[in-house]
C-alpha cells in the first residue's frame, strides 16, 4: 500500500475574537489516496470549507499535522506555501474566480506563468486542458460572455493545466442551475476515472454519490464516513 497522498492527525482549526472562541475543527483524521474522489458533507457552518482551506494551503491548523505528498505542512513558510500551492494543488471554487479582463486562455494560463514555464509549452498545455473540458473553441473569449456552466469548465481548466496531486473542489455546483452543475459533476467525474485525485465540499446529497467515500462533519468533527457502493 502506497502512503496517503493527503495525511491529517489530531487537526484542530480555533477563531479567537476578543469576545469568543470558535472551534471550527477538533481532532481531525482523515486519509486521502491517489486516485480517491473523496466528498465532504455536513450542513453550513460544520467547517468543511475551514477544512478544505488548510487542505489547499490557503489557511494553517492551530494544531495536529498535515502531510502534503509525504512533506509537513505545518512548518511551511509562506513562501514555500505558495510553491507547493501552485505545483501541487488545482483549485476549482464555487464562484468561478476568473479574471474579467482575461480571455479564457490567459485565465488558464496565469498559474503557468507564475511557475516560470516556457511561453511554447504554457500554449500546449492550455490548449490541451480546454480541449478536454470542451472549451477550445471559447479560448479568446472573455469570461462575460461566458454562461455559468462554460465559466466553472474554464475555472476546472485552469485547475488542471498545472498537472496537480489534487483537485480541491468548494461547493463547484453552488452557483450553477441543476443542468449545469450535473454537466460539472460529469466533467469531475470523467477526470477521476482518468485517475484525478479530487476532494469535493458539498451540500448537496445528490453529487456526494460520485465520491468514493464521503465523510461527514458536524460541528468540526468527522461524525461519519460512508464508501460508496458503486457509481
Amino acid at each position: 500500500m502506497f502512503p496517503p497522498l493527503i495525511r491529517l492527525e489530531s487537526l484542530k482549526k480555533v477563531f479567537t475574537t476578543e469576545e469568543i472562541e470558535t472551534h471550527a475543527l477538533e481532532d481531525v483524521e482523515l486519509d486521502i489516496h491517489r486516485g480517491e474522489f473523496v466528498s465532504i458533507a455536513g450542513p453550513s457552518g460544520c467547517g468543511k470549507s475551514t477544512l478544505l482551506s488548510i487542505l489547499g494551503l490557503l489557511d494553517t491548523a492551530t494544531s495536529g499535522t498535515y502531510f502534503l505528498n509525504g512533506v509537513s505542512a505545518t512548518q511551511l513558510n509562506l513562501r514555500e506555501r505558495a510553491r507547493i500551492r501552485n505545483r501541487e494543488i488545482g483549485f476549482i471554487f464555487q464562484s468561478f474566480n476568473l479574471i474579467g479582463d482575461l480571455t479564457v486562455f490567459e485565465n488558464v494560463e496565469l498559474p503557468l506563468v507564475y511557475r516560470g514555464m516556457p511561453a511554447h509549452e504554457r500554449r500546449a498545455r492550455c490548449m490541451e486542458v480546454l480541449e478536454e473540458v470542451c472549451m477550445s473553441p471559447r479560448a479568446k473569449h472573455l469570461p462575460n460572455q461566458l454562461s455559468g456552466g462554460q465559466q466553472q469548465r474554464v475555472a476546472v481548466a485552469r485547475a488542471l493545466a498545472g498537472r496537480p496531486s489534487i483537485l480541491l473542489a468548494d461547493e463547484p455546483t453552488g452557483n450553477l442551475d441543476s443542468s449545469n452543475g450535473e454537466a460539472v459533476m460529469e466533467l469531475l467525474r470523467g477526470l477521476h476515472k482518468r485517475g484525478s485525485t479530487i476532494c469535493m465540499v458539498t451540500h448537496d446529497d445528490r453529487f456526494t454519490k460520485a465520491a468514493d467515500r464521503t465523510i461527514h462533519l458536524f460541528d468540526g468533527r468527522i461524525v461519519a464516513e460512508k464508501e460508496a457502493r458503486e457509481h
